[in-house]
C-alpha cells in the first residue's frame, strides 16, 4: 500500500512480511487497523498506527480505502490548541446482521448492527401444523417484513436457529420436532431469502454461544448449555470454543433413552397446561407440585451428570422457556447433580432467557461477516475466557464426591 517499503509483522507468526504479495498486504494491514478501531472510542491517526504497528503513511492509505468503503468515518474534532488531529471512527451501522430462532409454534428474529447491538427485533407465531415448505416461506415472509419495517437496515448476512442435528454446512440431518425439514439445505435455502450469505446451526450450540457472549457464561472457559422447554437439548463450549462433534450431534445427550428425558417424569411438567405454575407451588412448598418438580429435576440432572462427568465443565447453564422458573429449578436440579457428580460444577440460570437463541445466531452471523468482510477472529472463538465469577476455583482444593461412585447396596442374599 502506498509508495515505498511496506512491512509489518504477521499476526499469527510475529514474523516480518516485507514486500511479498500486495494483496496480503493489504488484508493484513486493514485487518490491523479494524482490529484497533472496532471497538475503541474514536482515534487519531498517531493512535490507531502506534496500536496497530503500522506507519503512518500506511495507516492513512487504510483509512482512506475504509471511509471510501463506509466502513469508517471521521469524527468532528476535539476542542485543543492549535490544528486538532484528525480522529475516526469505526461505522457500526454500516452493515447488520439477521439471527433468526426457529421453533415449533413460534420464531423469534433479531436484528443487529455490526458492533451486535440489537436495532430491532420480533416474536411470529408459527401453526403447529403447518407444512414444512409453508413453514419456511412464512419465517422467510416475517423476516421480509421486519427488514421492511426498518429501512435503516442494511442486511450482510443472517443465520438460523432450530431444533436439529446439521452438518457444517448448514444441512439439516435430522430434526425430531421439525421432521418435515429432515435433509433440507436451510443455509441455501435462506441464502436466497436477500441475497446474502446465510448459516443454520443447532439452538443449543447457538445459546452457547449467545451465554459466552454476554449471558451467564462470560467468564467460563468449559460450560455445557441446556435448553429447558417442551424439549430439552444440550449444547457446551470447551476452551472457549464451541464444540459441535463430528457431525454436529454433541450434546444430543437426550437421544439416550435409558436417561429418561423423552420420558414421563419430564413430560408431567414441560407438557402441563401451565408449567410456570407448578414451579410457583413447588416454591411455596405444595407437595405435590414439589414432588413432580423434584422428578423432572432428578432426570434432568441424570443427563446433565453424564456430560459433566465427561467434559468437568466450569459451569451448566439452563435455558429455554422453564429457565423463567429460577431457582425454582436451579435448586433441586444442583442438589440432584451434587450427589450424581464426582466434581460438581457451579449452575446458573440464563440471564439472556428465551432470546438467547435468536442472539445466538446474531453472533455466529457476526463472526461469519467479521471473517469474510475484515479477515478478523471471531469473538466466541477467543479460547479460554479470564477473569469473571463463572469459574470454579475452589474445585482444585475441594474434596471430590466419592459417594457419586460409591455401588448401590446389594439385593442379592447371601449364601
Amino acid at each position: 500500500m502506498g509508495t515505498g517499503p511496506t512491512e509489518r509483522r504477521d499476526l499469527m507468526s510475529g514474523n516480518a512480511l516485507t514486500g511479498g504479495d500486495p494483496t496480503l498486504l493489504r488484508r493484513l494491514n486493514v485487518g490491523a487497523v479494524l482490529r484497533v478501531v472496532r471497538k475503541a472510542e474514536p482515534m487519531t491517526v498517531t493512535q490507531i498506527g502506534r496500536a496497530a504497528s503500522l506507519s503512518r503513511q500506511t495507516v492513512d492509505v487504510v483509512l482512506g480505502e475504509l471511509a471510501e468503503d463506509g466502513w469508517i468515518e471521521e469524527v468532528a474534532p476535539e476542542r485543543s490548541i492549535g490544528r486538532p488531529a484528525r480522529r475516526y471512527r469505526f461505522r457500526a451501522e454500516a452493515g447488520h446482521v439477521l439471527g433468526i430462532d426457529v421453533g415449533v409454534t413460534s420464531a423469534r428474529m433479531v436484528v443487529g448492527d455490526l458492533d451486535g447491538t440489537v436495532v430491532a427485533s420480533q416474536r411470529v407465531e408459527v401453526a403447529r401444523d403447518i407444512g414444512g415448505p409453508e413453514r419456511l416461506e412464512h419465517i422467510r415472509d416475517r423476516a421480509a417484513d421486519l427488514l421492511a419495517a426498518n429501512p435503516q437496515v442494511r442486511l450482510r448476512t443472517l443465520c438460523i436457529g432450530m431444533p436439529a442435528i446439521l452438518d457444517a454446512h448448514g444441512r439439516i440431518r435430522t430434526s425430531t420436532p421439525i421432521p418435515e425439514w429432515n435433509g433440507l439445505d436451510l443455509a441455501g435455502i435462506a441464502s436466497q431469502w436477500f441475497d446474502c450469505p446465510s448459516f443454520a446451526e443447532n439452538d443449543a450450540n447457538l445459546a452457547a454461544l449467545a451465554e459466552h457472549w454476554k449471558g451467564a457464561a462470560r467468564y467460563a472457559d468449559d460450560f455445557i448449555q441446556l435448553i429447558a422447554g417442551r424439549r430439552t437439548g444440550a449444547g457446551m463450549m470447551l476452551g472457549g470454543r464451541l464444540h459441535r462433534g463430528r457431525g454436529g450431534a454433541a450434546g444430543e445427550i437426550g437421544a439416550l433413552a435409558v436417561l429418561g428425558w423423552e420420558g414421563a417424569a419430564m413430560d408431567d411438567v414441560r407438557l402441563a397446561h401451565d408449567p410456570a405454575q407448578i414451579f410457583t407451588d413447588a416454591f411455596k412448598g405444595d407437595p405435590d407440585a414439589a414432588g413432580r418438580v423434584d422428578r423432572f429435576a432428578h432426570v434432568l440432572a441424570q443427563g446433565i451428570a453424564a456430560m459433566v462427568l465427561t467434559v468437568n465443565p466450569d459451569l451448566v447453564v439452563i435455558g429455554g422457556g422453564l429457565s423463567q422458573a429460577g431457582e425454582a429449578l436451579a435448586d433441586p436440579v444442583r442438589r440432584h447433580l451434587e450427589k450424581l457428580c464426582l466434581d460438581p460444577p457451579r449452575l446458573a440460570i440464563s440471564t439472556l432467557g428465551v432470546d438467547a437463541v435468536a442472539l445466538g445466531a446474531l453472533r455466529l452471523a457476526l463472526d461469519h461477516l467479521d471473517a469474510e468482510l475484515f479477515h478478523l477472529p471471531a469473538a466466541t472463538d477467543a479460547g479460554p475466557a479470564t477473569g469473571g465469577p463463572a469459574r470454579n476455583q475452589a474445585s482444585g482444593d475441594r474434596p471430590l464426591n466419592s459417594e457419586a461412585f460409591e455401588p448401590p447396596a446389594s439385593t442379592t442374599p447371601s449364601a
